[in-house]
């Protein structure tokens, strides 16, 4: 599931919609299908399932190639699982599972973790929440249990949450000057709405960090971090022999109450027309421009095609929109699209930073792409971009961790064990027909949202000139709300 990350924000978009500037690489000749072979074949080892002795599942794959190891404690609730009034309270749970666990502080748990050689680390994403151990193998018996006390017994000290709190406000405030994640949060704003989890940044808002209070997190703690949805995975220079009576040691005593049912919260349904949101940042020298609408769920049957759609619409340097935008006319210094696919119907969205002066020559641009589409691909094209999804494939499997973070895919989104043992297969099967069958499916040029954050006095003239649809004018305070 392919994402683009950044800032500490960790938006509802995955912050995926923040388009960054390409590396700089040959540009690939369209008119001249390149010569590429066979992908390589993925022989990926078995996973190994176990359960511990008070049913905490467990998932092991041998990599003996290097003397590490990497476990991760996966929990299937993520920001997702936020209560209505309290919005970021998963993101703010797991960045605290690190700042006090057991009889050690912050600094004391990061003395004893560095001591050892290991990384340990706790996360939230969208649908699952995560802490993730890496370790030389010889000191493992000695790196888990300070694992289970981050997983199993935090502490939530509040004068680390104060700490914590200041400073994801402080982030707030100066995002409010940051025209790409303005467009982030716009973009999930006017697509989901404010009451929607998808529609406010996964950190929460001002309002809701705010009123968090330490028994706050630990009664979310209590419900959502469980046996009965978490999950052992561990990869490396391990055996199920050696390595099920260590996990044992450290997590066989678990006990814990039922998870609490996750909420239901439908995402709204499908745009009727297409319409132009305006964010006013003045002297901003680019415009950021986002455009889509709601799309697809992890668990579509049409996976497959989209990657390969995608990939020749935005997902590499070579695709249609980044040779337009940057490299034809050179307007922007990328332009991306993508499908963030999650439990629930994520968004789908084109993106790029522009000059401010070319933002509606820049629209046309993206419009005509979003178009074009949806009309058969040419042959050489579309082996291009099979080719480019198949031989990057394996790449994401070349350490433990990436093998892990893999493996939690599986688990959260409920894939077939051999799924990743199939992905080439799957991707090679690909026609031009499906292809286009997707793109028209998914992609309406005229109903789509286009969120534009520039300097409304400059790019609003031009805008209105393109005639896209009606143009709403959305302040900076409605995004935080």
């Amino acid at each position: 599931m392919k994402t683009f990350l950044t800032l500490s924000l960790t938006l509802p978009l995955t912050i995926g919609l923040l388009a960054q500037a390409p590396a700089q690489v040959s540009t690939p000749d369209r008119s001249k299908p390149p010569v590429v072979g066979p992908a390589p074949a993925l022989k990926l080892p078995a996973i190994q399932k176990r359960q511990l002795s008070n049913g905490l599942a467990v998932w092991i794959v041998e990599a003996h190639e290097v003397p590490v190891v990497q476990v991760n404690l996966v929990v299937t609730r993520g920001t997702a699982d936020d209560p209505k009034g309290k919005f970021g309270i998963a993101s703010m749970t797991a960045a605290m599972l690190t700042e006090g666990a057991g009889s050690r502080d912050s600094l004391a748990l990061a003395d004893a973790v560095d001591f050892l050689g290991a990384d340990l680390s706790a996360t939230s994403a969208i649908d699952s929440s995560a802490v993730r151990l890496h370790v030389p193998v010889a000191r493992l018996a000695e790196a888990l249990p300070l694992m289970a006390d981050v997983a199993l017994r935090p502490t939530f000290p509040r004068e680390e949450l104060e700490r914590l709190r200041q400073q994801r406000l402080t982030n707030l405030l100066q995002a409010r000057d940051d025209a790409a994640t303005l467009a982030a949060l716009a973009f999930s704003h006017v697509l989901y709405g404010r009451e929607h989890r998808f529609g406010t940044a996964a950190m929460g808002t001002a309002e809701t960090i705010k009123a968090f209070t330490a028994d706050d997190l630990q009664t979310f703690y209590n419900s959502r971090f469980t046996v009965g949805t978490s999950t052992l995975i561990v990869v490396g220079d391990v055996t199920p022999d050696r390595v099920l009576p260590l996990l044992e040691t450290s997590f066989g005593t678990w006990k814990s109450a039922a998870p609490a049912a996750m909420p239901v919260n439908p995402v709204p349904g499908p745009r009727l027309r297409r319409e132009v949101f305006l964010v006013d940042k003045p002297g901003a020298p680019q415009s950021q421009i986002r455009i889509g609408r709601i799309g697809v769920a992890r668990s579509t049957p049409d996976y497959f095609p989209i990657q390969v759609m995608n990939t020749v619409l935005g997902g590499s340097f070579s695709s249609r929109l980044n040779m337009n935008l940057r490299e034809e006319h050179g307007y922007s210094y990328g332009a991306t699209s993508l499908f963030d696919m999650r439990q629930q119907e994520g968004p789908i969205y084109a993106a790029a930073g522009v000059q401010t002066d070319k933002t509606s020559e820049s629209l046309t641009e993206f419009f005509k792409e979003l178009t074009n589409i949806g009309q058969p691909v040419p042959a050489d094209e579309l082996t291009r971009s099979k080719s480019y999804v198949s031989l990057r494939f394996p790449s994401g499997f070349e350490s433990t961790a990436d093998i892990s973070r893999r493996l939690e895919e599986v688990l959260v989104y409920k894939l077939p064990d051999d799924y990743f043992s199939r992905y080439v297969g799957e991707i090679e099967r690909i026609t031009a027909a499906d292809v286009q069958r997707v793109a028209r499916s998914y992609i309406d040029p005229m109903k789509l949202a286009v969120i534009v954050v520039g300097d409304r006095k400059v790019i609003e003239p031009g805008i209105r000139a393109l005639n896209l649809g009606p143009i709403n004018i959305v302040t900076v305070d409605e995004i935080f709300q």
